[in-house]
């Protein structure tokens, strides 16, 4: 604090007090770095931390005394804004909860003490061995070990989620590190010099505390929860919903805290025990804008521990640092993934995703040092590492996406590519696979027409393939596209994409080079269409057309206008946009959108 603020009683005021500006400084924070990182599309977990880095007392808080008015624009008590970090920790674990159930979690068994329990023994074997090996301490290389081993369930599952290959596997394991947290802090502190009786009976306690209050937690909140949340419920009070929300997670906060547990473990019974109920949606609207700004105030205090002096200083050490346990971790996750039966590419993305340290590391390197396992000075340098592992976990969450991303095309083309020559039955070529395109997959499908799909977006391609349709990668808009998937033997070419100035140029493209070829395009609007008939396309439908007129159909008997006026109208507009198309397209039939086909074909059979 300032000399002139700390001198002049008048200033003890609360609009001047520490807590005062440091919210000042928190909420004009989470208001400027969330938008600014959106509209560049990058996640505003590093906007945080550096956020954090630059507010903190090691960076503009360096220069109070220089200049007294940065004191409104930092973070003068780093330690006064912990507890609402503590809390979106908590509340993180709890909305994780709420995504999940006992029988998924069940169902996550082998994952989680199976692949998590390795991945954490295996690591800490490897990171504490290296540490040892030079110099470390047999304590402190173990401590160190566990701490590092860990990785970020704040920021990895917000990216994730918890379905998914990848996200299923990524939650698994960090399930497990986070209910290890427990144990591992009470083994490092029964290593302290002088406790090692009275921690382990400490542990032992803890142990059969725990699983006690676990119980009274999983058949009370049974008993309990369904009512208070109806109750909240049937008040449509919005206030009391949310009020109720925190309640209970706060309570089951305390009650594990009070027997010698994590809080986020309560969280995160809280959070299952109402995922069986009807009310875990709402729980998690109401509670959401919570978690994210104290999530935001958990990384800024992240980056206050960052001192970039010390980075300048020790670069070369704390850069090799960095790489070393990010690669440790990325290999031994995505070995065990390989292991236990995942896809490469599955396994690449997980092991990146997974390799940087973990918020619960600062946890760990406290104890160790509390038990003077680990010196002062060196759980500085593991902050400094932790808080630069945290800061690019956006950045390596990237790169092993678009590795398995690569990975994945490689292997698909290479086992699932289909057969384009000409000794196989004619069948139709879908250019463009979103919505559009997989509801006409769907119905070829169901007519038992053959057809391959087409789509420029790897993703897509990969996603369509696991759910069953016959897809490939390819730009239809490139040069010679066209011509690879053989059109020739093609029963019909349909174009699905958004790209209306595209769309046009492959219609006049494929009509040029294949003058038989069926050609139906999807267009935007009627005027889009008249394009598309005058570019060559058998038919041309547009999309909004008949949605518009079903919806204005809708609305007027909805007003109480009587259906027989109102269908004729509805046919003479379309008749009326017929006309304008054929008019415009230079076509003399009428298009194929509508009714017209299924009044012409007559009565079916059946």
């Amino acid at each position: 604090m300032p000399a002139f603020i700390r001198n002049d009683r008048r200033m003890a005021l609360p609009i001047h007090s520490a807590a005062f500006s440091d919210s000042l400084v928190v909420l004009g924070t989470a208001g400027l770095v969330i938008p600014a990182f959106a509209r560049f599309r990058i996640t505003p977990v590093i906007g945080f931390i550096l956020v954090g880095m630059l507010v903190g007392p090691t960076g503009l808080g360096r220069l109070i005394d220089e200049a007294p008015w940065l004191y409104y624009v930092t973070i003068s008590d780093p330690h006064s804004i912990e507890p609402f970090a503590e809390f979106g920790i908590v509340l993180l674990l709890f909305s994780i909860g709420l995504e999940l159930s006992f029988r998924r979690l069940w169902g996550l068994r082998r994952t989680v003490f199976g692949l998590g329990t390795s991945k954490l023994v295996l690591s800490a074997l490897l990171i504490g061995g290296g540490l040892w090996i030079f110099g470390q301490t047999p304590g402190g290389a173990l401590g160190l070990g566990l701490a590092l081993a860990l990785s970020s369930t704040a920021l990895v599952l917000p990216m994730v989620g918890t379905s998914g290959a990848v996200g299923q596997r990524a939650f698994g394991i960090l399930l497990l590190e986070d209910l290890a947290l427990v144990p591992i802090v009470f083994i490092l502190g029964a290593m302290a010099p002088y406790g090692e009786t009275a921690g382990w009976d400490g542990l032992l306690r803890t142990v059969i505390s725990g699983i006690a209050v676990i119980a009274v937690m999983m058949i009370g909140g049974r008993l309990i929860l369904p009512r208070l949340f109806a109750q909240a419920a049937r008040a449509k009070n919005p206030e009391l919903f949310l009020s109720a929300s925190l309640l209970v997670v706060i309570l089951a906060s305390i009650a594990t805290t009070a027997v010698g547990l994590s809080p986020i473990v309560g969280a995160l019974i809280a959070g299952l025990l109402i995922a069986e109920t009807d009310y875990h949606s709402e729980v998690d609207l109401v509670t959401a804008p919570f978690k994210g700004l104290a999530l935001g105030i958990f990384l800024i205090t992240v980056g206050m521990s960052v001192d970039p002096l010390m980075i300048l200083e020790n670069w070369d050490k704390v850069a090799l640092a960095v790489v070393a346990i990010v690669a440790t971790k990325a290999l031994v996750t995505a070995f065990l993934l390989r292991f236990w039966g995942a896809k490469r590419a599955v396994a690449a993305e997980t092991g990146l995703l997974m390799s940087s340290p973990s918020e619960t590391t600062l946890i760990v390197l406290a104890t160790a040092a509390q038990a003077r396992l680990i010196d002062p000075g060196t759980v500085g340098f593991w902050q400094v590492v932790t808080a630069i592992g945290l800061t690019i976990t956006p950045i390596l969450a990237k790169v092993g996406h678009d590795l398995a991303r690569k990975v994945d095309e490689r292997e698909s083309d290479a086992d699932t590519d289909p057969d384009l020559s000409g000794n196989i039955e004619a069948r139709a070529i879908i250019a463009g696979f979103g919505r559009v395109g997989r509801l006409i997959a769907q119905m070829l499908d169901a007519h038992g027409k053959p057809y391959i799909a087409v789509d420029a977006d790897i993703d897509t391609v990969i996603r369509a393939r696991r759910r069953g349709y016959k897809a490939m990668f390819g730009d239809v808009a490139k040069p010679g596209m066209l011509d690879h998937l053989n059109l020739s033997n093609a029963s019909a070419l349909i174009l699905t994409m958004d790209d209306p100035v595209q769309l046009v140029r492959i219609t006049r493209q494929a009509r040029q080079s294949y003058p038989e070829l069926t050609i139906v395009a999807r267009a935007r609007d009627p005027n889009h269409a008249a394009e598309l008939y005058r570019a060559g396309a058998t038919d041309a439908v547009p999309e909004t057309l008949e949605s518009s007129l079903q919806l204005s159909e809708a609305v007027l008997v909805d007003l109480g206008v009587a259906m027989g006026p109102v269908i004729a109208s509805i046919h003479e507009k379309r008749a009326e946009l017929r006309a304008k198309i054929m008019e415009m397209g230079e076509i003399s039939r009428e298009p194929a959108f509508g009714r017209r086909r299924l009044r012409d074909a007559g009565p079916q059979e059946g």
